[in-house]
C-alpha cells in the first residue's frame, strides 16, 4: 500500500487517502459502482460483509487455478468492457486525453484511452497475485530497476525520505517491494468498511513487511516517523479542491496538496519521484526513480512550497509521458480550476 496525500478535510465527502481503487476488492466495488449515483450508500450488515469477504477468498482461489497470465487475459478483456460500458469515465479519460496531448489523433487518443481501462483492472490482478508470487528470492523474476540506487542508499541512512507517486503502472507493488526488503517505509491507509476483508488485506501486506497506519491521526504521526528516519510513500496526483496549490501538469494548472511539500521543507527531507511501469501484458515491471529533490535546491526560494510541489509534478509528468496509456485517465485530476485573478 502507498499513501495518499493527507488533506485536512475531505473534499465533496468522499476520502482522498488511500481510495479505494488501491485495494482489489474496493477496487471491484469501486467499478461496478461507477455508473451509479454518487449519493452514499448505507453500511451493509456483518452478515453481507461475511458474504463479500467469502466471495472475494472464491474468487482469488479460481484467479489461482487459472495462473497469472490467464487472470491478465480476462482483466484486459474486462478493462475493454469497461471502456465500452463506463460511459462518463470513458467521456472523462477522452477529454483528459485530449487536452494533455492535443496533436495527437482521435485513433491514438482511443487507443491509449482504452489501454489505460485494461491497466486499472489489471492492477486488481496484480495486487491478488502479487504476495503469492513474490518473493525475497525470486523477486527479479518480476521486477527490473532503473536509476534507484541514490534512493536505496538514501532510506538505508535512515535520515527521513519522502517517495512520491501517480496513479500509473502497477503503483501497489512499490510499497509491497520495499517492505519485503526490510525498508523502514510506512503506508497510510483508510480501512475498509468492510472488517473481513479488510483484516485479510492488511494481513497480507504487513507478513510482507510493510508497516500501516491508520489515517486518522496519521498527520500528527507522519512528521514524528519522518523525524525519526522512516520512508513515507505518497501516491501524489490528487485534486486537492480550491484551497490546494495549482501548477502545471500537461499544460493545465492541478490543483495539488500541500502536506508533501510542507513537511519536505519543514523537516529537511528530500524527495524521491518514482514509478513502476507494467512491461507488455505480463506480470512484469519496470521500477524507476527520475527525479530526487533535495533540500538545497529549495532553499532560499521565495516560495518553497509551490516549487517544491510543481518540482514532484512534472517529473511524474515525464514517466506519465514516456507510457501514456499506463496512466489513470479517468480520473478526475483537474477537477477545480484556479480561481480567476
Amino acid at each position: 500500500m502507498l499513501l495518499e496525500v493527507i488533506p485536512k478535510q475531505p473534499q465533496n465527502g468522499s476520502s482522498t487517502v488511500f481510495r479505494s481503487l488501491t485495494l482489489p476488492v474496493a477496487g471491484l466495488q469501486s467499478l461496478a459502482m461507477a455508473r451509479a449515483s454518487a449519493k452514499r450508500k448505507k453500511k451493509s450488515g456483518p452478515a453481507a460483509d461475511l458474504f463479500t469477504y467469502l466471495a472475494l477468498r472464491s474468487l482469488i482461489v479460481f484467479l489461482y487455478i487459472l495462473g497469472v497470465d490467464n487472470s491478465l487475459k480476462i482483466a484486459r478483456f474486462l478493462g475493454r468492457l469497461m471502456w465500452k460500458h463506463y460511459h462518463r469515465g470513458r467521456r472523462r479519460a477522452v477529454e483528459n486525453l485530449e487536452a494533455s496531448f492535443p496533436e495527437k489523433d482521435r485513433d491514438w487518443i482511443q487507443r491509449t484511452g482504452r489501454r489505460s481501462f485494461e491497466q486499472v483492472v489489471m492492477l486488481t490482478v496484480d495486487i491478488l497475485f502479487t504476495p503469492r508470487l513474490v518473493r525475497k528470492y525470486n523477486w527479479r523474476d518480476y521486477s527490473s530497476y532503473n536509476g534507484v540506487e541514490r534512493v536505496k542508499w538514501l532510506m538505508r541512512e535512515g535520515t527521513g525520505l519522502l517517495m512520491v507517486t501517480g496513479h500509473y503502472g502497477n503503483f501497489e507493488i512499490m510499497g509491497y517491494l520495499l517492505g519485503l526488503f526490510g525498508f523502514n517505509i510506512y503506508s497510510v491507509a483508510r480501512p475498509l468498511d468492510n472488517r473481513f476483508v479488510n483484516d485479510y488485506l492488511y494481513g497480507v501486506r504487513r507478513r510482507a513487511g510493510q508497516k500501516i497506519i491508520d489515517k486518522k491521526g496519521a498527520s500528527r504521526m507522519m512528521d514524528e516517523l519522518v523525524r525519526y528516519g522512516a520512508t513515507l510513500c505518497f501516491i501524489a496526483d490528487q485534486d486537492a479542491g480550491r484551497k490546494g496549490i495549482f501548477v502545471d501538469f500537461f499544460g493545465r494548472k492541478a490543483s495539488t496538496y500541500k502536506s508533501i511539500a510542507l513537511l519536505a521543507a519543514t523537516r529537511n527531507v528530500p524527495i524521491g519521484v518514482g514509478y513502476s511501469r507494467r512491461i507488455g501484458d505480463r506480470f512484469l515491471f519496470e521500477i524507476g526513480v527520475n527525479r530526487i529533490i533535495f533540500p538545497e535546491e529549495w532553499a532560499g526560494k521565495d516560495d518553497p512550497v509551490t516549487w517544491i510541489t510543481s518540482q514532484y509534478t512534472a517529473a511524474i509528468e515525464k514517466f506519465v509521458r514516456e507510457d501514456p496509456s499506463q496512466y489513470w485517465w479517468l480520473h478526475r485530476r483537474w477537477k477545480h480550476r484556479p480561481r480567476k485573478l
